[in-house]
């Protein structure tokens, strides 16, 4: 089958490799009729490539068609259409039914000692043949898959592979009161998501990014918008009766602009031998902290900021006296995919679409121009916000 695969740092190719097959009776195989490109697939481009191995296979936002089922998997059968969650989860374990999905035990890389496995996302956490790619083997889909109906088209239902519900938990982490107010830094796609999840909730909403056009479609649902400056605090804190906003929710992550010493961090670490690498990444600070340190500065006094973005570094540094002055709580972590599912499925499939899930993919293209659209979406060209891939 046809798949992209890493090949090494900011460099990605369409290879043949082999068909996956049933390795264990609770799997199953998916024929993959669209995969997303995820921001965090361009941490794998750019900053995690020391956790990666050539040839590896990309991708962790698919949905397709089952193919085949292994012989423990009820429930699930040929023919059926499933969206994939990003996450590798038992469903039976202490973590799972506490809703923990991210943290399942049956799948932690305990190696690493990171939590659940993903498809397609570097030997940290499991090294998973992802889903970029024509056909996927979906360990534990006695569990996993989420069946969904054939009429609506794959982007209706696509996003619930990851970003959709990591921007519901996002905002649900976020905490915001009643008619409060909640910024989003980062317009991307989870910040889109959270933005206009946070309108449907009833929120006052302001998003903040330096690129026009991903402001541009915020604006488009009711999001107030702001371009990113030194001083976004105090421009916040105007907007809110000089205290800032109730709640914050960093959607940007580990590559955030205007972090030249994180930037300097990446780079070098980009040039280690891979064993060096990620010694390194595992003990400094590697990370672009310009726009969770905003987040801190922005939130109100007893406001809460949620972390919905990517880090990487072990010890990135974070000022903890203003932390505890402002008695901020601060939440984050891995979406919890299947913990939302139920809520995110009547909206998904609402004519009226009031999370504008139809309203986010500027790129589709088939899987032969994938190399030429992770460039395309590192660099935000010609308005690139979401690229769909349709192997």
């Amino acid at each position: 089958m046809k798949a992209l695969t890493w090949q090494g740092k900011r460099s990605v190719s369409v290879e043949e490799v082999p068909d996956p097959i049933i390795q264990e009776p609770t799997d199953a195989i998916v024929q993959v009729t669209s995969s997303a490109v995820c921001g965090s697939d361009l941490h794998l481009y750019e900053v995690l490539g020391p956790y990666m191995h050539k040839g590896d296979v990309l991708g962790h936002e698919p949905i397709g068609i089952v193919a085949e089922v292994g012989s423990a998997v009820t429930g699930l059968h040929k023919g059926d259409r499933v969206v994939i969650p990003f996450n590798i989860a038992c469903g039976h374990c202490y973590m799972c039914l506490r809703g923990l999905q991210s943290q399942c035990e049956t799948t932690q890389v305990k190696s690493k000692g990171t939590g659940a496995a993903i498809f397609g996302y570097s030997e940290l956490y499991g090294s998973v043949p992802g889903g970029q790619a024509q056909y996927l083997r979906v360990p534990h889909a006695d569990y996993g898959p989420v069946k969904v109906g054939h009429e609506l088209p794959d982007e209706r239902y696509l996003f619930l592979s990851d970003i959709l519900p990591t921007a519901w938990q996002g905002v649900q982490y976020a905490d915001v009161p009643d008619g409060g107010t909640m910024a989003v830094f980062g317009l991307g796609p989870v910040g889109q998501f959270a933005s206009r999840i946070g309108r449907h909730l009833g929120y006052r909403v302001i998003g903040i990014d330096p690129v026009a056009e991903r402001r541009a479609m915020a604006d488009r649902h009711g999001v107030e918008t702001m371009e990113y400056a030194k001083d976004i605090g105090e421009q916040l804190r105007e907007l809110t009766d000089g205290r800032g906003p109730d709640s914050v929710v960093d959607a940007v992550g580990m590559e955030a602009h205007g972090a030249p010493l994180g930037a300097l961090a990446q780079s070098v670490v980009g040039f280690l031998p891979d064993k060096l690498a990620q010694k390194a990444i595992e003990t400094a600070g590697v990370d672009r902290l310009a726009a969770l340190h905003a987040a801190v500065d922005s939130v109100r006094r007893g406001g809460t900021v949620s972390v919905s973005g990517v880090y990487g570094g072990e010890v990135s540094p974070m000022p903890l006296l203003s932390m505890f002055d402002k008695q901020i709580q601060l939440r984050m972590g891995q979406c919890n995919v299947k913990r939302w599912v139920d809520e995110l499925m009547p909206l998904v499939e609402n004519d009226a679409d009031p999370l504008g899930v139809m309203d986010l993919v500027t790129d589709t293209v088939g899987l032969d121009q994938a190399p030429a659209m992770y460039q395309k979406f590192q660099k935000k060209e010609d308005g690139c916000i979401k690229v769909v891939l349709k192997p």
